[in-house]
């Protein structure tokens, strides 16, 4: 399990933190979308320096039922295949409001 970045849940439920990777090191913004239309809509969009890089959805993992935060983002500094990540839990770090990007390779 590779982190890739670090946030923390902001007080109007979205996310503050940074994502880092060697060529990139960006300030990030993972703030939840209130007025959701479509068949499929995204729970978040996530800003670097004003600019909107992806988004994310509240998935249910299929083995103990539980929700977590599946990250997409695409930029022309993380090359031409986009980068996905899911928030995991921090424990005993920062408190229950702290998370890691792990990263989740797509083939």
């Amino acid at each position: 399990m590779t982190a890739i970045g670090f946030v923390t849940r902001t007080t109007y439920g979205g996310f503050r933190g940074q994502l880092k990777l060697l060529p990139v090191c960006a300030d990030i913004d993972i703030v939840p979308i209130r007025d959701k239309s479509g068949d499929n809509p995204a729970d978040f969009r996530i800003f670097t320096q004003g600019l909107e890089v992806g988004s994310g959805r509240i998935l249910t993992g299929e083995t103990y039922g539980t929700d977590y935060v599946s990250l997409s983002l695409a930029a022309p500094g993380l090359g031409v295949r986009k980068l996905c990540a899911n928030l995991g839990r921090t424990v005993g770090l920062n408190g229950d409001g702290s998370f890691f990007l792990i990263w989740n390779p797509v083939d």
